[in-house]
């Protein structure tokens, strides 16, 4: 028997589908069609003179990595009497300040913050008083691949190139297979990124390794996020971003899923925050191009909760009213989404859909974090200082 559906249904439904599908594949697929026929950029050249660098590493608590990292820092493939390292310890009470004090005959600098002010809040103490041109910024617990400041640097080469971002790649944890939901996630940020640079600018930056000129800083707000707001003030000023697929450094991933999961609401509620209180960049007559890139990446991916959700509600009342077996394929295939999800979230055994039951699991958990993250940013909440989860 077939009830009647209204019109809006059925539309509300397709509507929530293409959101979906054009967040995370038709909006890449835009990106290529367009690189195809953007005229093309001259390669960086790698000749010439490197600008003193200065590498600020942000610290709190980071006794358990930071001699990692510094040793790391040291065998950097750049010249050292070019390379500034400096450490950003934001009130650290754990040993960290005493062990990069061990580095000071080696050059290395430490600055302290008192009062656990935040990451933002410090960058802003620190970056005035670098020493280097370029500023990259990095975390202790990410080790650099030895060519990562090189590959950062000489995209500077153009002009019009205001910061760089690299790439981070993550471990699983021990006995976690190969597929590292955080990694996954990565991989797809770094491909849109890419795919953005080679058309204007991408989106944000990786904010374990990304790079700027440092006469383009602007002092932020201590609540901001600042590897998307560093490089949207970047490009308010009229310069653009880019990523360099050879930067790239190496991160563990957070220890459980609950760490990954706050990760991401902290991530959305900062990112949307910045998104709001940047307007004008949205506006397509001052910023055509960026501001395209800038609701594609950003705000339609955060609207992906609100699809999902709407998406399976308007499937059951058409479904229900029989209005044809597509319908009943894509609720069954929505279906299979959420029970492959649970099924990773309760750790039930399915051997043979290891690899999906993961990727389902990623995807509908980072579209959770995603939904809390909007609660949180309508409720105000900011995010100024950090807790190490490890």
């Amino acid at each position: 028997m077939t009830a009647d559906v209204p019109g809006y249904i059925t539309t509300a439904f397709w509507v929530a589908v293409l959101i979906v599908l054009y967040a995370y594949a038709g909006y890449p697929v835009v990106l290529m069609v367009l690189g195809v026929f953007r005229a093309g950029r001259p390669a960086p050249s790698a000749t010439g003179s490197l600008p003193k660098v200065s590498l600020l590493i942000s610290a709190y608590n980071e006794a358990a990595v930071i001699e990692d990292k510094l040793v790391n820092s040291l065998d950097l493939d750049y010249p050292r009497e070019l390379l500034e390292i400096v450490v950003v310890s934001d009130a650290s009470c754990d040993g960290t300040d005493d062990i990069v004090r061990g580095y000071e005959g080696r050059g290395v600098v430490l600055k302290t913050c008192e009062g656990h002010i935040g990451k933002t809040a410090c960058l802003n103490r620190a970056v005035p008083e670098a020493a280097g041109d370029v500023i990259v910024f990095s975390d202790a617990n990410s080790r650099y691949d030895r060519r990562a400041l090189r590959c950062l640097v000489e995209r500077f080469s153009d002009r019009t190139i205001g910061f760089v971002t690299g790439r981070t790649e993550y471990t699983p944890a021990a006995g976690d297979g190969s597929l590292c939901p955080a990694g996954l996630y990565t991989r797809v940020e770094g491909l849109t990124k890419a795919l953005e640079g080679r058309i204007g600018s991408c989106v944000g930056a990786d904010g374990a390794i990304f790079a700027i000129r440092k006469s383009l800083y602007q002092p932020l707000d201590a609540s901001d996020i600042n590897d998307l707001v560093i490089p949207v003030k970047i490009v308010e000023q009229g310069y653009r971003g880019v990523m360099a697929p050879g930067a790239f450094c190496i991160e563990p991933a957070a220890p459980a899923v609950s760490g990954e999961f706050a990760r991401h609401v902290r991530i959305t509620a900062r990112s949307l925050r910045a998104i709001f209180t940047h307007p004008g960049l949205m506006n397509p007559f001052r910023y055509p191009l960026f501001s395209f890139e800038l609701v594609s990446h950003k705000l339609i991916r955060f609207l992906v909760p609100f699809a999902l959700f709407t998406a399976f509600f308007t499937n059951v009342l058409i479904a229900a009213g029989g209005k044809g077996a597509v319908y009943g394929a894509t609720l069954f295939l929505q279906a299979c989404l959420y029970t492959l999800w649970l099924a990773g979230s309760l750790d039930i055994p399915l051997s043979f859909l290891t690899r999906p039951s993961r990727a389902a699991h990623t995807f509908c958990a980072v579209n959770l974090a995603m939904l809390v993250g909007w609660i949180k940013f309508l409720k105000g909440e900011k995010f100024t200082t950090w807790a190490i989860q490890r």
